[in-house]
């Protein structure tokens, strides 16, 4: 009886067991989508998805303040994109310092540590513009707080590491993130990231464009730099024909006159910045004696005769503003050019921005960023290019940093990237960004002379040629 009564309470809980890992499995959730998971954050909103293979993008609104010290004060719509790849595998956190691309694209960083990309329109930049727009709530740490508050919002779903990436202005960006708040990012990847620090001292740029590339193709450029200024009055002509065909005006820089001189003083900056040394090969080789339209070609291919026109200027009026309040501009000479042919030289960032919207300069805002990465940086990689004007003045780390390094390019223009380093440092930068992101292998760990991209190259995806902004921009 005793036994048969032990037989008949075993095989009870043996049904219970069997009955409530049952109900067990029948309660587990299903699996979230991803994109139910973004939508589910406060504050984020769909515009669309774009497919690609092997990724999901998304490009999103997410609701930020105003002004983060007053989030009360007032919110926006910032525009963002996600190119999800898989919440297990690390995170690169990418502005390029402008508008956001809404198609689906992966910067370096992305491609060496195969994994997500979340991309941040620059405030201000249309549409991520609140309205009214106040001004004075464009500065550097109000940017690196959107993007503090993007990351602390994505970060419970992507848990991984993180790495900040830009370039050019968007390089700056990340630099000053970091700066404002160093706890983030696992690790920052800046490229060709100009560093004004003193607004009134430019004789590095001087000195850069004294000796880049070759003398044959400096005399080249300064030749028909030079010669546009001379013939100003029958260019002129065809610049007011030029501008009456095309509707535009010349309200803001105040005349047709001093945006003429403004492109063609980009000129010579304008293909440093853009080209190689092997392009020199398109420029007319002798200036005084090409035909007009030859030198209105090359000046126009350049520097582009729209830039300096309201249309021209009106996109970019957030970096022109933030050029004339913290970030400085750079102010170079023309020895090659007599001073009766120049009436204006390099013109300030104020003269590019509508006159209702007030600018005051803070000189210590650079200062501070400076002083900061020399003696705190920490996983920071500063990439330039040997021929990029921009690289004149680049970031520097002190003997205070830790784990972070600036490397040049040869030979590369505003697009340096890791690619374009000399092996040893190619492969020791990405090594270092492997392991910042935490998915070094441990042959890499051992031999950083082993370490590649995660990723195979992909040529729609990858973005390598750098994005020409017509006029004097990073």
């Amino acid at each position: 009886m005793r036994k048969a009564l032990r037989w008949l309470l075993a095989l009870v809980v043996l049904i219970g067991t069997v009955s409530t890992a049952g109900a067990a499995t029948a309660a587990e959730p299903k699996a979230v989508d991803i994109k139910d998971r973004l939508l589910s954050i406060p504050g984020m909103s769909l515009i669309e998805e774009k497919p690609y293979t092997g990724y999901r993008f998304f490009v999103l609104n997410y609701t930020q303040p105003v002004d983060h010290r007053h989030p009360s004060k007032g919110t926006f719509q910032q525009r963002i994109t996600v190119l999800h790849k898989d919440v297990n595998r690390p995170t690169v956190f990418y502005t390029g310092g402008y508008n956001v691309s809404t198609n689906p694209s992966r910067r370096e960083p992305t491609q060496i540590v195969d994994g997500n990309q979340v991309s941040m329109e620059y405030r201000y930049f249309t549409p991520s513009r609140p309205a009214p727009a106040d001004w004075s709530k464009l500065d550097i740490w109000q940017a690196a707080s959107d993007q503090h508050r993007i990351f602390k919002a994505l970060k419970p779903l992507y848990s991984e590491n993180w790495i900040s990436t830009g370039g050019s202005k968007g390089g700056m960006t990340a630099t000053y993130y970091e700066r404002f708040y160093p706890r983030d990012m696992d690790g920052v990847v800046a490229y060709v990231a100009p560093n004004d620090v003193v607004n009134r001292e430019d004789s590095a740029y001087d000195r850069f464009f004294a000796r880049v590339g070759t003398e044959e193709c400096r005399d080249k450029l300064n030749g028909v730099q030079r010669e546009a200024l001379v013939r100003r009055a029958p260019l002129e002509e065809k610049y007011a024909a030029y501008a009456a065909e095309n509707g535009y005006t010349f309200d803001t820089i105040g005349s047709l006159d001093r945006a003429y001189e403004a492109v063609v003083l980009d000129y010579v900056w304008g293909f440093w910045q853009y080209s190689t040394l092997a392009d020199c090969a398109d420029i007319p080789a002798d200036a005084k004696n090409a035909t007009d339209e030859a030198i209105w070609d090359s000046v126009d291919t350049i520097s582009g005769f729209s830039a300096y026109t309201d249309q021209g200027l009106e996109r970019y009026t957030p970096y022109y503003y933030q050029a004339g309040t913290q970030l400085g501009a750079p102010t170079i000479h023309f020895p090659h050019i007599e001073k009766k042919y120049i009436r204006y030289g390099y013109q300030p960032p104020r003269n590019f921005v509508p006159r209702s919207i007030p600018m005051k300069f803070e000189p210590w805002a650079m200062r501070d960023v400076d002083t900061w990465v020399r003696h705190n940086a920490r996983h920071m990689l500063f990439v330039y290019g040997e021929n990029d004007p921009w690289g004149a003045e680049p970031f520097r780390v002190g003997h205070g940093a830790r784990d972070s390094y600036v490397m040049t390019a040869p030979g590369m223009n505003h697009g340096a990237n890791v690619a374009g380093l000399v092996d040893g440092q190619k492969a020791f930068a990405t090594a270092r960004i492997l392991d910042w992101a935490g998915v070094a292998s441990a042959k890499v760990q051992e031999n950083p002379s082993a370490a590649k991209p995660l990723a195979a190259f992909d040529a729609r995806l990858d973005k390598r040629d750098v994005e020409r902004e017509p006029a004097l921009r990073p």
